[in-house]
Order: C-alpha cells, then structure tokens, then sequence
C-alpha cells in the first residue's frame, strides 16, 4: 500500500504550537485533543535558518517513548535523498492522558537520545512513568474512536491536517488495548462521559462507550464478552455491558439470563433497566403477531418507568420511555414524557487550540485523485444556497436535543403534522387558553404572554444551564414564519389533495404561569399538578386546563423549529411536483441539494433523501451525500452499489490522511459477512470506475484481513 501523504501546518513562531499545547491543559474536560507532531526543519540551502511545523495524528501506538519516537523518525527519514529540501533537526510528541490530566511527551533530537516527560495542567515537568504510559495508550486508543470520521467528513473538516490511523489492527494490539482497558476500567468514570449522560458511572463513561464501538466495530464479541464476564465478578453493574455484547452476538437467551440475574442484586440499576427496555423495543419492532408486540412493548414500558424512577436526572431513561410510548402509539404520553427530559448543552470534543499559521501544505498522492472529488473548501459553494436553507437549525443539534428532535420527527412521520398539534393542544395548556382566562383574571391585561414565551428570561435546564440558544431558535423561527405568511403552502398531497401546514402556537411559558398564580404545583422535570385560580371563567374551561401540563421552553422551541423544516420541505417538494407536470428541470447548487437531503433525512423521508442526494453526486462529489445513500444500499441489500459507495469514500478519506473510520470498518465487516469475502473482492474489481480507485483495492484487502482475523469472514 502507498503511504499517506502526510500534512504540514507551518508556524509563524518557532515552538508556539506546543506553547499553545501547554497553555490549555488546564482548560480540556474530555479525552484531550488529537496528538501533536511537531518538528524542527531546516533548509538545506540555508543553514542558519528553522521552521517549526507540525500536524495531528490519531491511533499511533502510544504505549511506550520508543513507539512515539519511531513515529517521529519515520516522518525525518521520509526527507531522505536526492530530492529532498530540508532536514529535521528535532521532533517533538504530545499525546494526552486524560485519566492523569498530562500531556506526555517524546522530544527527539537528529541526532541524539530519547527524552521522555510529562507535562501538568500548570505547565510543570514530571516524571513519566510506566503507569502514566498505560493511561496514555488506552486514552489513545479511545481518542482514536472518538474522533475518527463517520463517512460524512464533518469530523475530517473540523480540523484541517490530521492523519487517523487505525489503532487496533490485528488480535496481538487488540490483547494489548483490552488489558490496559481491564486494569483501568473502574476508573472510566473519570475520563467523563457522552453529552447525553448527566452523570458518568462505571458502566457510562467514554471508556465504556469506546470499548462498545469497537466491539460493534469488528464483531469480536467473543473478547467482549470474556472481558465483561471477568468485570462483572468484581461489580454486578457490568452486567449491562455483558448483555449489550452478546444482544450483538446474537447470544439472546444468555444476555436475558445475565441481565435477569443482575437486577435481583440490584432491582433499580437504571442502566440495566434501560438495557432491558432497548432490547424489548427492538424485539417488538420484529413480532409477528400484533398480540406479540402489544406484551413485548408491556414490558418494555415497566423497565423503562422504572429506569425513569431509578434515575430522574438522565435524559436517557425518559428517552427511553417517551420512544416507548411512540411503539405504543400513545401520542400523549409520549409527549408528554419527552416534555419530561432534563435536557443538558451539548458538549463537544477537545479540539486543539492553535494560533494562526503561516501557511498549510496539503498533499495530495496520485493514488487517491478522483476527478469527482472536489476538495475544495465549502465556502467556495456558499453564495449558491438560499439563506431558507442556511437557517435550518435542526441540523446544528447535537447531543440530547438531536435526540429529542428524532423523537419528535418520528411522531410527525407516523401521526402528521396536524394531528401531531391536536395532540401538543390536549397536552398541554396553550397560549389562547391562557388568554382566556387572563380576561377574567387579576393578570396584567397589557402583559403578552406569547413575548415571555419567545423572548423572556431564560429558564434554568435540567443541569442547571440556561436556554438561550433554545430561545432564540423560536424567536428566529417566528420571525421566519412572519416573513411568510404570504406565500401558500402546500406539503405533497395525500390522496392526491393538497394539505396546508398550520403554524404552531406557543404554549404557555411555564414562568408566565409561575408568575400569574402561586398556585401551580411543578414536579420534577415538568409534571405540572392542577392549574387552579386562573380566573372566573366557565367551570368546564377550568377543568379542561386542570388536566394539563405546562411545555417546557426547549421542547416550545423545538416546534418551531420542526414547523421551519416541514415549512421548506413542503415548498421543496411542492415546487418538484409543479416543475415535473410542466415538463421542466428543477435546478438547485450541489451544496443545496446536499442540505434538502439532510433535511429529508431529519425528517424520516428516506426516498426523498435519496433523491435529493443523487442531485448533489451528479453535480459534485459529496461525502455526507455519499453516505447518505450508503444506509440505504445496506438496508436494501444493494452489495454492489453499496461496495461503490464504500470505494469511493475510502478513496476520498484517504486523500484526507485518514486510514481509519469506524462505520465504513463496520460496514466493510457486514458486507463480508453477508457476501463473503471473495464476492466482494470480485465486485471491487468488477466495479465500473476509474482505474485509479481501482489501485487501492489493495487497501481493502488489508481491511478484510483484519476481519478475517476478527472471526467474520463468510
């Protein structure tokens, strides 16, 4: 296989990206940013001169000083004969150890010896020591998952000149990386946890959920399941990982009995619960019977109100239920749990903190140019999308409220827009209702309950963080409909009529509310008791607002900004169906055609989806558009279109220095597993694209070996 090219950053000062380095260790909270490789060049025509330049790197083993500094010297003898510029005087790598909180570092000089350190959060020189190192080598490997690329590219945009190499590729690194994870497993809890988990614990940390990813990754379940069995004697908890393991294996009967036999120990573990719950709602979704479905989803529903009691303060177990009660077709339940989430701010991953550079050198290699790839900068596409597309908040969400939004959208997609309002107005009391009975109150009559609801003070979250950015995506969303209530509005016809979309109303603010009457009894997470004293009105109208709850702001918000998806969507669609009866071509950028399909995708219309994907791939190569399609090749078992797809992201991640992404690793594996190797070797070659995609075939032969040697061949 041709090595990667490899990407240079150069600096305007000498040294000031590991000054930067240092400066903000004391600000990292998860993993740590990718490793640093900085090195110390001269030019061989200048003698007297020294250029600083460096890149980041993901998956080197990091389990020793040697290992660091041989990846060091492999980049300075790459600067070797007749044609070369410079020389590398010194090379300097910094991988981070987040179980300790230092950066470990390698300093070697051409020539000289070995160095190795450490460095503390207040830029102090310790020891590095061989406890330290085996911190360092699974936080390498954890970080290696964590911030490899899902096939979209997003990850590969966020920073520029970053090489990921795989850092598990055969069973000897694997013994490696699972007994390191062993030895430091019930220390997990401290390397924090997902944005979607309040608290980390033994069993939800970024250890666990990295160990997960890999066995879902490779398929080697059977090492899964040999570590957890060891974990578990020394802590019931890890039962629920256990059971997640052999769930994945296809070991179902023995994953019951384990997580059965846990929960006598301990009845309320909401983890275990949780698993429970998620196992019931997969099984259900293939029952055979209606009469089966109905009892699997039965039990479901009790392990996942149980979970809720268990652990009221995590976004997951309400998740859970409210996803649940969607199964069940209980639309007011469901909604009214989802109004029940503690919802937290998502929290991203460290990301270096870099001054500005003096120049970027991004090589390309022959090997990986696809004249459909343009890597160009998205910027260059920017002046061709229309500001309607750019506004589409739903597609900056991440961590809980992405979550929520799924939730949300998947209630559209089964019951309708329209319904899906009827529903939120039997649920919860609405801004009119209040009105109503502020006319007959003690209520300040010159008060707009709807300006508290869009633009008042934020409320605290579940985490004891505000709402701003919640608030403010409904005040740009009502601003967006004010804009357009002229146009007409039509979603694509059901049964051949037309439907218009019904702009939503606010609920009531529950400050609003707090404030009018002292009588408003708030449970947690927003259960609302009896809604009493509002005014004189009719009894009937009194009774009708006792049974309602109060909407959270978040979850206001977040209908405002599914009305905005469903409003461009529908103007999309209604503008393909009006251009295709005249006979006429729809036009729209690539880039544009790229957001509609995420759009389509966001709102769970897969057909569509593919067909606004399709447009932005035949205008110019995309990534994300790419992958898109991809899902829907594996679900319809489309192996050769699918193995296209898979080449030319490979190709196009290989151009970008990244060796390793997880999801395509996973599907490669799928793709053996159901066609066998062979086949897929011969489709590969059979495949009709340019011969210097064909040139990597190589590299996917190195893939398959890796699974070959994970068990999975067919």
């Amino acid at each position: 296989m041709v090595a990667p090219a490899v990407p240079e950053v150069t600096e305007e000062v000498l040294h000031e990206a590991i000054e930067s380095r240092t400066e903000s260790l004391s600000s990292l909270r998860e993993l740590g940013p990718p490793d640093l490789v900085h090195l110390v060049k001269q030019p061989l025509r200048q003698q007297t001169k020294q250029v600083g330049v460096y890149h980041h790197v993901t998956g080197v083993d990091a389990s020793s000083s040697a290992s660091l500094a041989a990846y060091i010297n492999t980049l300075a003898y790459k600067e070797f004969g007749p044609s070369a510029t410079t020389k590398t005087l010194e090379g300097t790598y910094c991988c981070y150890n987040a179980f300790s909180r230092v950066d470990m570092r390698v300093h070697a000089p051409f020539p000289g010896s070995v160095e190795a350190y450490c460095i503390d959060e207040r830029g102090e020189k310790r020891k590095a020591t061989d406890e330290l190192w085996l911190e360092t080598y699974l936080c390498s490997v954890l970080r290696a998952y964590s911030y490899a690329d899902d096939g979209t590219g997003d990850t590969i945009r966020k920073i520029i000149g970053v090489r990921r190499f795989n850092p598990v590729t055969n069973t000897e690194t694997e013994h490696r990386f699972l007994s390191a994870a062993e030895q430091l497993f019930f220390r997990g809890w401290s390397l924090g946890s997902d944005s979607v988990v309040q608290v980390p614990n033994v069993v939800s940390n970024h250890l666990t959920t990295g160990l997960i990813k890999y066995f879902h990754t490779t398929g080697r379940y059977a090492s899964g399941i040999n570590l957890f069995e060891k974990l578990r004697t020394q802590n019931v908890e890890v039962a629920s990982l256990l059971a997640k393991v052999m769930f994945m294996g296809n070991e179902e009967v023995q994953g019951i009995r384990v997580l059965h036999d846990a929960i006598k120990e301990l009845p309320m573990d909401y983890v275990m619960l949780d698993t429970q719950a998620e196992f019931l709602l997969k099984k259900a979704e293939t029952a055979t019977t209606p009469e089966q479905k109905e009892e699997r989803l039965r039990l479901a529903l009790g392990c996942a109100d149980r979970s809720t009691i268990a652990a009221p303060s995590e976004f997951g177990t309400w998740a859970r239920l409210a996803q649940v009660y969607v199964a069940m077709e209980d639309w007011e339940n469901a909604l009214t749990t989802l109004n029940s989430c503690p919802m937290f701010t998502y929290q991203d991953k460290d990301a270096p903190v870099m001054p500005e550079p003096k120049e970027y050198h991004l090589p390309t290699l022959a090997e990986t140019r696809l004249d459909e790839i343009d890597s160009e900068p998205d910027s260059r596409y920017s002046e061709q999308i229309d500001p309607s597309l750019l506004g589409l908040r739903a597609a900056t969400y991440r961590g809980t409220f992405k979550q929520a939004y799924a939730i949300l959208t998947e209630m559209t997609a089964k019951i309708g827009w329209d319904q899906l309002l009827k529903i939120r107005s039997n649920v919860f009391v609405m801004e009119d209702e209040y009105r109503e009975k502020q006319e007959s109150s003690h209520y300040p009559a010159n008060r707009n309950p709807s300006t508290d609801v869009l633009r008042g003070s934020p409320d605290p979250g579940a985490n004891g963080e505000t709402a701003v950015e919640e608030t403010e995506v409904a005040e740009k969303s009502e601003e967006a409909g004010q804009e357009t209530d002229g146009e007409t509005l039509a979603p694509p016809a059901v049964n051949g009529k037309p439907e218009d979309i019904e702009r939503p109303s606010s609920a009531m603010d529950p400050d609003v509310v707090k404030k009018a009457e002292e009588n408003v009894s708030v449970a947690v997470f927003g259960h609302v008791g009896p809604v009493a004293n509002l005014g004189q009105g009719s009894e009937d109208h009194s009774s009708r607002l006792n049974n309602k709850r109060l909407c959270e702001r978040w979850l206001d918000s977040l209908f405002m900004v599914l009305y905005e998806d469903l409003r461009v969507y529908t103007i999309w669609r209604t503008q393909m169906a009006q251009y295709r009866a005249q006979s006429m071509q729809y036009k729209k950028s690539s880039e544009e055609w790229e957001i509609l399909g995420s759009l389509a995708e966001r709102l769970q219309h897969t057909d569509e989806a593919v067909e606004a994907y399709r447009a932005c791939l035949g205008q110019r190569f995309s990534p994300k558009a790419l992958a898109g399609i991809l899902k829907v090749f594996m679900k319809t078992k489309g192996t050769r279109d699918a193995v296209a797809s898979v080449i030319r992201l490979v190709t196009w991640q290989y151009r970008w220095y990244s060796e390793f992404s997880p999801e395509l690793l996973h599907t490669i594996r799928i793709l053996i597993e159901d066609e066998g190797a062979v086949k897929i070797r011969s489709i590969i070659q059979a495949t009709n694209l340019p011969q210097n995609v064909l040139d990597l075939t190589h590299h996917y032969a190195a893939l398959c070996a890796t699974f070959r040697s994970s068990g999975t061949e067919g």
